[in-house]
């Protein structure tokens, strides 16, 4: 996968600063990664792609 995808388009967000922030705090959920990244937060589109990156993280 490529980090550099944008995955956030309204707040800009890229998979690799989605990535890292769930390994850096933990992350479980979707709404944990808006707290921390902001993706997710404006349209709310791309949270079915935050939810598949989590899926992959934390199996």
């Amino acid at each position: 996968m490529d980090r550099n995808e944008q995955i956030c388009n309204c707040m800009g967000i890229t998979r690799g600063e989605i990535e890292d922030a769930i390994k850096a705090k933990g992350l479980k959920t979707v709404e944990e990664v808006g707290e921390e990244t902001t993706a997710g937060t404006g349209c709310g589109g791309c949270q079915p792609l935050i939810q598949e990156i989590l899926d992959e993280i934390n199996g």
